[in-house]
């Protein structure tokens, strides 16, 4: 059943969550942050995501992104379904201490669709909401990046190697991203 969080403008940057189902704690290991990490890497080279802010928490992940290509459905729907392949068979393939249960929640939640078969690792909203103000750029990216924080994970934002306050603090990190001036017009 859609939210009211769909992508309508497929050419606007928007505010975007991905979450694992039953908020399982997926992220918690470096291999899986990892694969999402190169496939995002991989969607900015080969589907032009436009990557302005990000956080990858133990169970969903925080985006501000555009699509340069004016596809931003397809190209997180597109993300998903490959994160998703290559994190289970991480899970299926390795010593993973949670496996047998992370798999059967996977299978539980593909079969509640009849379309589905398989597992499920993501959760079918992205809650998409469109970048509309200044002050509303503002607030997505201090939230994004504070939510490390806010977990108890770190002291200081930029201390978090998985999220894009690192980029913004000038400091190393993992992916590429466009900076925001946290002024609308720079991403139109």
């Amino acid at each position: 059943m859609p939210t009211g969080y769909q992508i309508k403008d497929q050419s606007s940057p928007y505010y975007i969550t991905l979450q694992v189902v039953k908020w399982i704690d997926i992220f918690t290991r470096k291999k899986y942050r990892d694969i999402f990490i190169e496939s995002m890497k991989y969607c900015q080279q080969e589907k032009n995501l436009e990557v302005y802010s990000y956080v990858i928490m133990s169970n969903h992940i925080h985006l501000i992104v555009r699509s340069g290509i004016d596809d931003l459905s397809g190209t997180l729907r597109d993300l998903k379904k490959y994160t998703s392949k290559q994190i289970v068979k991480e899970i299926d393939d390795e010593k993973e201490s949670r496996r047998q249960w992370m798999l059967k929640l996977f299978e539980f939640e593909a079969r509640k669709r009849k379309k589905m078969s398989g597992k499920q690792l993501w959760t079918h909203e992205n809650h998409a909401i469109q970048l509309y103000s200044n002050k509303f750029i503002t607030e997505k990216l201090d939230y994004i990046h504070d939510n490390p924080v806010r977990a108890g994970i770190v002291e200081c934002a930029e201390d978090y190697l998985y999220s894009s306050a690192r980029n913004y603090a000038g400091l190393s990190s993992i992916i590429e991203i466009i900076e925001l001036t946290r002024t609308i017009e720079r991403i139109k």
